[in-house]
């Protein structure tokens, strides 16, 4: 086929009589149209971030006109995820659980300080250096907490991210199935399963003899 009849080819040449009354477009273009205007955020909140994200969603604001309109409460009918507050230990469990129940595709949206980067919490040791220790973020919204019109902004970005997506490269297109993320386990400190292994070996490397008497020398 010559390069002129291609239709996705950058030299491709309509005849100027057609031009005008024939749309060319491929199908990621319009299966990423019908994404990136049907986004359903999960309604959930975490802290402070929690009520811009509801002024956000409000009248004045109305991401709605976005194609965002429907905030889902259950994640099997979600797909973005939007962390807005603070993560704190007790909480990323349930976070990422969630995570693995929402339809693919699916995104995350870390929303503020606390949510990116652990925010003024970051030393204490209930809180969680950034959710994506544990879940993959698209959009990292700055600010503490971040304005509507910082979120309406990320929400924008992400759509772009989705524009530029194809599906011969897409995770959730892909023939091999999505492996959840395994659940941390929250005793002490958080424990991530899949680093079983490496802990049972460490521990066993610096384990102290039996004796008392050894233990106090």
């Amino acid at each position: 086929m010559d390069k002129k009849d291609d239709v996705n080819s950058p030299g491709y040449e309509i005849d100027p009589e057609l031009q005008g009354s024939v749309a060319i477009t491929s199908l990621d273009r319009i299966y990423n149209w019908s994404r990136r205007n049907s986004l359903w955020p999960m309604m959930f909140g975490l802290a402070c971030c929690a009520i811009e994200m509801i002024c956000t969603a409000a009248s004045r604001y109305d991401f709605s006109r976005f194609g965002m309109e429907v905030m889902r409460p259950s994640p099997r009918q979600a797909d973005v995820m939007i962390v807005s507050g603070t993560v704190t230990k007790k909480m990323i469990p349930q976070i990422v659980r969630l995570y693995n129940q929402m339809a693919e595709p699916r995104y995350v949206i870390a929303m503020g300080a606390c949510a990116s980067g652990g925010g003024p919490f970051k030393e204490g040791y209930t809180v969680v250096s950034g959710v994506d220790k544990f879940v993959p973020v698209d959009v990292y919204i700055p600010g503490c907490p971040p304005t509507p019109q910082a979120l309406l902004y990320g929400l924008i970005t992400l759509q772009k991210i989705i524009d530029k997506e194809t599906l011969k490269k897409a995770r959730w297109y892909s023939k091999e199935a999505s492996l959840p993320i395994p659940v941390p386990v929250l005793g002490p400190d958080l424990i991530d399963p899949r680093r079983y292994e490496e802990i049972a070996r460490k521990t066993s490397e610096t384990e102290l003899p039996a004796n008392p008497a050894e233990n106090a020398n």
